[in-house]
């Protein structure tokens, strides 16, 4: 998998974070009918005009291009709830407020499918833009309480993005501070040479006697 032959890149890359987003759930308004579609996902439809419908991300986005739906924001994605969330962030400095795992990645692919679709999208924009700045500037300044005593980091609420950006980061760290500061993790080259002496000490002799 792409990201993993170099130790210094995340897990994966953004867009193959992107491509599991594409399985999350959105509310479309077809415009046209069509009999349902049955897939490995699950059945999505049948599709009339002007009724709602839930199916995946990528099926929306791929309906969309063809002028066949309008998709419907998220709640979570309206001014007046961005607004709260950033809010809470500020007020908030060690904890991260509840967003869906992939808001990054569903918000991006709405502002580049369905922008026509999202009410005050220049303020939904830069409020989502707002988040995402405050909330990994949380990231770093918990990172930077990690010492040599860390044994486990928890940062409860991270999104995918943010766990796929921070996870390797935080993995170093603290292989880098179990090298360093364990004593019992790294083997003393005098303490080895003498338990190996003490073995062959243990060992039984017997006498060489001529035949």
């Amino acid at each position: 998998m792409a990201g993993q032959s170099d130790s210094d890149l995340s897990i994966f890359t953004a867009p193959e974070v992107e491509f599991l987003a594409e399985d999350e759930l959105v509310e479309i308004v077809p415009n046209m009918r069509m009999e349902a579609l049955h897939m490995i996902c699950g059945d999505f439809g049948p599709f009339m005009p002007q009724i709602a419908a839930k199916v995946p991300l990528w099926l929306a986005v791929a309906l969309k291009k063809r002028g066949k739906c309008a998709i419907r924001p998220p709640e979570w994605m309206s001014v007046e709830r961005l607004t709260q969330v950033c809010e809470a962030e500020r007020e908030s400095p060690r904890e991260f407020q509840p967003l869906p795992f992939h808001y990054i990645e569903i918000s991006r692919l709405l502002f580049d499918h369905a922008h026509d679709d999202i009410p005050n999208l220049y303020m939904v924009r830069s409020l989502i833009e707002d988040i995402r700045n405050v909330r990994f500037h949380k990231v770093e300044t918990g990172l930077e309480t990690i010492s040599g005593r860390t044994h486990a980091v928890k940062l409860k609420n991270l999104s995918a993005m943010e766990v796929n950006i921070v996870r390797p980061f935080v993995v170093r760290a603290l292989q880098a501070f179990y090298k360093h500061d364990s004593p019992e993790m790294i083997q003393q080259p005098e303490a080895s040479a003498s338990k190996r002496s003490q073995v062959v000490d243990r060992v039984p002799r017997r006498d060489l006697r001529p035949r």
